[in-house]
């Protein structure tokens, strides 16, 4: 079971090409084993799987877990809107050595609950590697129900869910009614420190890409029972947690990145840069997290 704050890495790009900037990625790697992160999630939302094709995609994962090289857990991003190229990917990170997979819902085709079932069950039939669902219906207009969870929850190697839903109510819920070896982890920073308190396992962070140890400490302290360890940091980082979301992400972390000099602000269209408007929000959002930008 891997629990703690997993970072949703991003995936860095050189300025005049775009193509995927290895060196960059390589140094965010080191800072996030340095600064006591539990696990890196690759070619997520954030890492812009969207925009990456089925090659780089697959290279990506395979160059992640080789140069983590055991130090963190890596869980690679797999999913897909076709269940056929879910499973190749998939059946790639199996094959590099991927600790786990992440399994977006179907984004724009809006199965049934019974589509979304069969879809999750044909790839943990055909790829025996342990499986993470992810549920962010704000992103992919496919919702999966508590019940369509609990059903896959059956299967031996859906091992938990990102629940990116920002509904404490229903992630009570699912911890409450999936089995014990079942892990759900908050995909919404600004509410994962209640969720974790309530009993989930740990949070896939956005926010971990730029305050790593701020977001590890209170994971552990949420985890741990320290609530008021847990929620002093959190506030801390309230104002950080909302800001990274003025823009679609990864918008906002990627231009908040290069602001620190770990990465260029470089994103594929259809996603753009960071808005003038917007800068000077998460400028003081960062100041008050206390990051060094001056």
């Amino acid at each position: 079971m891997i629990t703690g704050s997993l970072v949703a890495l991003v995936t860095p790009f050189h300025v005049n090409s775009h193509d995927i900037d290895w060196g960059s990625l390589k140094s965010l790697i080191d800072w996030h084993v340095d600064q006591g992160t539990d696990g890196i999630v690759t070619v997520g939302t954030t890492g812009e799987s969207a925009t990456l094709n089925v090659n780089e995609h697959s290279r990506v994962i395979d160059f992640v877990v080789q140069y983590v090289n055991g130090r963190l857990p890596v869980i690679a991003g797999t999913g897909a809107n076709c269940t056929r190229e879910a499973v190749a990917l998939t059946r790639t990170a199996k094959e590099v050595g991927a600790d786990a997979c992440l399994l977006v819902t179907p984004y724009y085709n809006k199965p049934t609950q019974y589509g979304l079932y069969l879809h999750f069950k044909t790839i943990a039939e055909e790829v025996d590697i342990p499986q993470i669902l992810y549920n962010v219906p704000g992103r992919t207009a496919c919702d999966m129900s508590t019940d369509t969870v609990l059903e896959l929850a059956k299967l031996a190697n859906i091992c938990g869910i990102k629940d990116a839903t920002g509904d404490l109510e229903r992630g009570a819920a699912l911890i409450s009614q999936t089995p014990s070896r079942f892990s759900v982890y908050s995909g919404d920073d600004v509410s994962a420190k209640q969720l974790m308190i309530a009993g989930a396992h740990g949070n896939i962070s956005v926010t971990a890409n730029i305050v790593p140890k701020l977001m590890s400490e209170m994971c552990r302290a949420a985890l741990s029972g320290a609530d008021s360890e847990a929620d002093n940091i959190d506030q801390k980082l309230r104002a950080l947690h909302l800001a990274l979301f003025l823009e679609s992400n990864p918008i906002p972390v990627k231009w908040a990145l290069s602001r620190m000099g770990y990465i260029e602000n470089v994103l594929r269209l259809p996603l753009t840069s960071m808005s003038a408007s917007n800068i000077s929000a998460i400028e003081t959002a960062m100041r008050d997290a206390m990051i060094n930008i001056d």
